[in-house]
């Protein structure tokens, strides 16, 4: 028995299922999850809260990394159809309730996409290879969008070709960090590195209010892969080998880099936006270079050389964490096209490509008006833009989770004869640890500081103040509200597809 048949389903979803194709094996899921999992544009993000970070990666990694994979590798092997995420929603809740999570979840990466990434590959650029200098506004643009469009058109792509941007970029990751963590341990014999005592590592309560967002984005992810379930050719197999094996490596592969901009940079010369590329800058003068009394490093000979390949890789990294994302959500989306949660206009697979063009091309489409949006409105400021898309990005994104999580104890209810290759253990407990998480780190996005005191200087966002928080508060919600209300719109404008099952839910 498959998910699909716990619940009708339209006669729409059979016919778009034929045009997907088998092409997603064991190991093209495992870099697939690690170009997921394994972000490098939040590195900076992370470390710019100082050594507690580092506790509160390890933290969460043992309280909400790894419940979420054992969850994840039940529910992918148990129900491994076409759409993941939202099938599992769909079915534990009902379509109204998988047309809105699903909507978040897809909305997210376009916003992500044109926002957050884009703007990071951009700054590796000119860090790298425009001595730093912004690009003109035409040149922004010219970058920006190929960066978007090439990403879009992987996602375009038939899977057995557009796979090998996640590839790619797993390798990458594997190369720059590893070669970025080797780096930290020659500059340190060399250089000697910033001390911080035992007691800098000691967690609180604020720090866990700033840091458990964008930890949790961080880790969320290892459903992805199963919204191209009947693309897999063993899912039951496949999906936990892949699970458990890029969870270890995604912890090693944040914690490394973490720690080494840690020891490299003081705390308040680390950035959001910067801080990974500055520390790479800084600790690759062992290769050519030196660095200024004010901490500027300047790269030459082989420092320069290794430094332009790792820019080239970084851009590979973010450009295959935002391909893989767009592979993944349009196809959920695209299921819930013909499954009536959606419009059936946007519920259809390209027999050329097997894989849902229209959708691919709708992401595109909002990357781009996020990118021009946002660049205005920050008047051209990358680190502006980098902030406010990435707090957008991660309340959608964290948001969806609250209908995920909870569906592995749901449908171990109303499914228990589905044959389950692997059981999470106590599945009950699981959902609702993970879920109370995602709900406390949505609370805090929108309103950090909740509980203690709000908006406090503790809290606030930097640049915002305390006269500030209702305005703060509304720049966070009104879009997630605005999302969900689409979401039921999409749910209403599926009722034609709906209308061929006997319930019509």
């Amino acid at each position: 028995m498959t998910v699909g048949q716990i619940a009708s389903e339209p006669a729409t979803a059979q016919t778009e299922r034929q045009k997907l194709r088998k092409h997603f094996g064991r190991f093209d899921i495992l870099f697939f999850l690690l170009c997921t999992i394994v972000g490098v544009d939040t590195i900076g993000t992370v470390a710019s809260k100082g050594a507690e970070a580092f506790t509160w990666l390890i933290v969460l990694a043992l309280v909400f990394f790894v419940p979420s994979a054992l969850l994840t590798a039940e529910l992918g092997a148990a129900f491994p159809d076409e759409g993941g995420p939202y099938i599992w929603t769909s079915r534990a809740f009902g379509r109204l309730a998988g047309a809105v999570n699903n909507f978040l979840y897809w909305i997210t990466n376009p916003v992500w996409l044109g926002g957050t990434l884009s703007v990071s590959a951009v700054t590796a650029f000119t860090t790298f290879f425009n001595d730093g200098k912004d690009l003109s506004t035409p040149a922004f643009y010219v970058f920006t969008l190929a960066f978007v469009w090439v990403g879009v058109l992987a996602a375009i792509l038939s899977f057995d070709v557009g796979k090998w941007i996640p590839t790619l970029g797993a390798w990458s990751r594997f190369v720059l960090l590893g070669l970025f963590t080797v780096t930290v341990v020659i500059y340190g014999i060399k250089h000697g590195l910033h001390g911080f005592g035992a007691g800098d590592f000691s967690p609180t309560y604020a720090g866990f209010v700033a840091l458990v967002p964008v930890l949790m984005f961080n880790y969320v992810g290892f459903e992805l892969p199963n919204t191209a379930g009947d693309e897999m050719t063993d899912a039951q197999k496949d999906v936990p080998f892949a699970i458990f094996r890029s969870a270890a490596l995604s912890v090693a592969l944040y914690a490394l880099p973490i720690l080494g901009i840690l020891l490299v940079l003081p705390v308040k010369a680390v950035t959001g936006l910067g801080g990974f590329l500055d520390a790479i800058r800084q600790v690759f003068t062992v290769y050519g270079g030196h660095v200024a009394s004010d901490g500027t490093a300047t790269l030459s000979g082989a420092g320069s050389l290794l430094g332009d390949l790792a820019a080239i890789m970084f851009i590979l990294t973010v450009l295959s964490s935002g391909v893989t994302w767009i592979m993944g959500s349009d196809r959920a989306l695209a299921v819930s096209g013909y499954d009536g949660a959606a419009p059936r206009f946007l519920g259809v697979i390209s027999s050329r490509f097997g894989t849902p063009v229209r959708v691919n091309i709708l992401s595109g489409l909002v990357s781009t008006v996020v990118l021009v949006l946002a660049h205005q409105l920050t008047h051209g400021s990358a680190a502006k833009l980098f902030g406010a898309v990435l707090g957008l990005a991660v309340s959608t994104t964290l948001v969806s989770y609250l209908g995920i999580f909870p569906a592995l104890a749901v449908l171990r209810r109303k499914a228990p004869d589905v044959p389950r290759p692997y059981k999470a253990p106590i599945p009950g407990v699981i959902s609702v640890v993970l879920s109370a998480l995602i709900l406390f780190a949505s609370v805090q996005l929108v309103a950090p500081g909740l509980g203690d005191h709000w908006f406090g200087s503790a809290y606030a966002p930097t640049g915002w103040s305390h006269a500030e928080r209702w305005k703060y508060l509304l720049t966070e919600a009104v879009p997630l509200v605005g999302f969900m209300l689409l979401g039921v719109l999409f749910w209403a404008l599926g009722k034609p597809t709906r209308a061929s099952l006997a319930d019509g839910k």
